[in-house]
């Protein structure tokens, strides 16, 4: 009962999310309609709205809700893209790494069992370079965001790595996503949506695949000294 302690709380907490209509809140909709409020409550209550924004995307992540981008943008149209970019970050690790535990303890056997396969083919490359791996596939996402943050607590990698791995993986994808964001206000209040279509143009996803280029270099190099 001891371990089973965290599955219960998410799932009472996913229960609520989806009963209460919360997860219609993380909608492109949402951010829209609640755009004003939102803005006001940040330029009356900046450190609260901060602490708050945190703590919504940590939720998110710990329990996998679907919408983080919509997330990420509203943290550059209420912040900016330097304060949104670290706050978003902040969250997101911190949800990534508290899933990590959870999925480290309780979740491993029912988590194992239902994605073996994922876990399978991700399991080489991260038991062999787990940094490097893991740093190179939160620069692309082309792995889903939940999945990157069970497999490698199911192959037991070790946590520094990677809370390392994903604080700095996510850095230039997120910054992405939050710029975007901070010019959203006008598209928003005329009833557009977003393109976030322009992560594939080339003067962004180029860097972000040299970047990943990078760490794959690391990986090979540590492979090298480790064969040698």
């Amino acid at each position: 009962m001891a371990r089973s302690w965290p599955i219960l709380l998410i799932a009472a907490l996913l229960l609520v999310a989806w009963a209460s209509g919360a997860t219609r809140l993380l909608s492109f909709e949402a951010l829209a309609e609640h755009r004003a409020n939102l803005v006001a409550l940040v330029t009356a209550h900046p450190a609260i709205a901060a602490v708050g924004y945190v703590v919504a995307y940590i939720t998110a992540v710990t329990l996998s809700l679907p919408g983080a981008v919509v997330l990420s943008l509203a943290g550059g149209l209420l912040f900016g893209p330097w304060l949104g970019t670290a706050l978003t970050v902040l969250g997101a690790t911190i949800g990534a790494c508290l899933l990590f535990l959870v999925a480290r303890s309780a979740l491993a056997p029912l988590v194992t069992g239902r994605a073996a396969g994922l876990v399978d083919r991700l399991r080489p490359g991260l038991e062999k370079d787990g940094f490097f791996y893991l740093l190179t596939l939160r620069l692309i996402p082309v792995v889903p965001f939940w999945l990157l943050n069970l497999a490698p607590a199911l192959v037991g990698m070790p946590f520094g790595a990677y809370v390392a791995a994903t604080a700095i993986g996510i850095i230039p994808g997120t910054a992405v996503f939050v710029a975007i964001g901070s010019g959203l206000g006008d598209v928003l209040a005329a009833g557009g949506r977003p393109d976030l279509g322009v992560i594939l143009a080339p003067e962004i996803l180029l860097p972000l695949l040299g970047l990943a280029a990078l760490s794959l270099l690391g990986a090979w190099w540590r492979k090298r000294k480790r064969d040698a």
